[in-house]
């Protein structure tokens, strides 16, 4: 779960413009941080298989929000592959 100020600092690092909360790359950005935390997670504990399952759900959902935006809008696609150091 993330906390309120690592939520706001993720939403204004990404955002598109100044009351933007909810644009795919926001949503993809705050994804992202939450796989990071629930991967270092099922580290520690292997066979957490209720969360494993979030976490597939999540990775599937930042899937789509990137294919949609790579669609829509490939500038701002390759930019935010390479600020959040994800592969293509």
């Amino acid at each position: 779960m993330l906390k309120s100020r690592t939520k706001k600092k993720i939403v204004e690092a990404h955002r598109v413009h100044e009351k933007d909360t909810g644009s795919a790359e926001v949503q993809v950005a705050l994804l992202t941080k939450r796989i990071d935390e629930l991967t270092d997670h099922l580290k520690k504990h292997p066979k957490d298989n209720h969360s494993r399952r979030g976490l597939l759900t999540m990775v599937s959902k930042r899937k789509r929000f990137l294919e949609y935006l790579q669609k829509t809008n490939k500038t701002s696609y390759e930019k935010l592959i390479k600020k959040l150091g994800l592969r293509k």
